[in-house]
């Protein structure tokens, strides 16, 4: 990257840092958005964050040259295998966070000439990957963990149809199709790696391809076999204390029956208990942020960041938030959890790349299986600049979210399993 554009992309950064600064409870002169305008504050600075995220990734895919500038940060020996993986990782990952807002985010203004840009960019990123003469050509076949990422980018295309779909020229379309066949080859593993396979077949089925029904069956079923109550699954047959039921089952539990729901009785008959799991685990995930924009740190992966809260944002999107949790405390705690994950110095390299860590750069957080691309996963918070400006998500004014409402002294109800509130357990 050439030193000038290292430099606006630096100045950026900085300004993009410190309109989050504050945006959190427990911060000064920002507790109820009195010295920030509430609305158009928060989604602008959702919008710059969104696009540092993604600049460099999609700037350097559209001109072909991602593997020349992208780092490999990586748990060490590790950086040779995951340059396999990594680069299919950014892209799968970066648009499955971006696609709503690239499908429903503005027209018009400065934000709807940016989404423009990153429409056209995300279509030419996807035609970089599946072209076999292309230096960024993703070799979808190659390891294991590619069936993870092909599906982060089925799942990003099943967001957005229209501009990663329909706008796809012909010849993308049948190479696209090709490589996610290829991934056939792999056995995934027997956890919520199997909804990875589900949801490939399902973009091939919205590809206008031949599918495998049996895929999409094995997972559905699966999953509602390791449901353990009150909104979370197990990661297979066994609970995980984690954020898998963010970072993937709830998220692709729904896409998968919006998806396929009316392709199989058995599968439309499930829609409504999803839905309704759905709904509580994002309850549970509201209750998980501090007033400080902090939450628990436990389990793997914890190094996607504000990714942990995909469920969330994605009930927000689909506005299936429970009663008790309104749009706009789920914007201010969504803000504050951006706020802490993606502000804190050593976040960015120089040239702007996401690195290792939660709150800053702390590569011990990074599995074997962590390297840069996969940190890309952080644009899933991000989901709700798919609705309007216009809907009360931003539109309505700032309201804290039930921690910060319980530790300033405010009374609230009591909370109660989504199983038990029948009988008042």
């Amino acid at each position: 990257m050439k030193r000038r554009e290292v430099l606006k992309l630096g100045l950026a950064a900085s300004a993009v840092g410190m309109a989050f600064q504050g945006l959190a409870y427990g911060e000064a002169k920002s507790a109820a958005g009195t010295d920030i305008d509430g609305i158009t504050e928060d989604r602008a600075s959702w919008v710059a964050m969104l696009d540092r995220i993604c600049m460099p990734v999609f700037d350097a895919l559209r001109q072909r040259r991602l593997k020349q500038r992208m780092p490999v940060e990586a748990y060490s020996g590790e950086e040779k295998h995951r340059r396999q993986t990594t680069y299919l990782e950014a892209l799968g990952r970066g648009l499955a966070g971006m696609a709503p807002w690239l499908e429903h985010g503005a027209t018009t203004g400065a934000e709807g000439q940016l989404r423009e840009k990153y429409c056209d960019w995300a279509r030419a990123a996807i035609a970089s990957a599946v072209d076999k003469s292309s230096p960024d050509y993703m070799d979808f076949a190659g390891d294991r963990q590619t069936i993870v990422d092909t599906a982060f980018l089925s799942l990003a295309i099943l967001r957005a149809p229209h501009e990663l779909l329909e706008k796809l020229p012909n010849a993308v379309r049948a190479q696209l199709a090709d490589a996610m066949r290829a991934t056939r080859n792999m056995l995934p593993n027997y956890n919520n790696w199997l909804l990875f396979a589900a949801m490939t077949e399902a973009c091939l089925c919205a590809l206008g391809e031949p599918w495998d029904r049996m895929r999409v069956d094995y997972a559905l079923r699966e999953h509602a076999n390791w449901y353990v109550g009150d909104g979370v699954y197990g990661d297979g047959p066994h609970f995980h204390q984690d954020y898998y039921n963010s970072f993937v089952i709830h998220s692709f539990l729904l896409t998968l029956i919006d998806a396929m729901g009316k392709q199989e009785t058995a599968w439309g008959d499930m829609a409504a208990g999803i839905r309704e799991r759905a709904t509580r685990y994002s309850a549970i995930q509201e209750r998980m942020i501090a007033p400080d924009g902090t939450y628990p740190v436990v389990g793997r992966s914890i190094a996607y960041r504000c990714g942990a809260f995909q469920a969330l944002a994605d009930a927000a999107l689909r506005q299936s938030l429970p009663k008790e949790v309104s749009p706009e405390q789920v914007r201010g705690a969504l803000t504050a959890v951006i706020r802490r994950t993606l502000t804190p110095p050593g976040t960015w390299d120089q040239n702007g790349w996401l690195r290792i860590g939660l709150a800053g750069h702390q590569p011990s957080l990074g599995e074997i299986y962590i390297s840069t691309g996969s940190l890309y996963l952080c644009t899933a918070a991000f989901l709700p600049l798919g609705l309007p400006s216009t809907n009360r998500f931003w539109s309505a004014p700032a309201a804290k979210w039930t921690s910060a409402k319980v530790w300033s002294g405010e009374d609230l109800p009591v909370d109660h399993a989504l199983e038990g509130r029948q009988r008042g357990d």
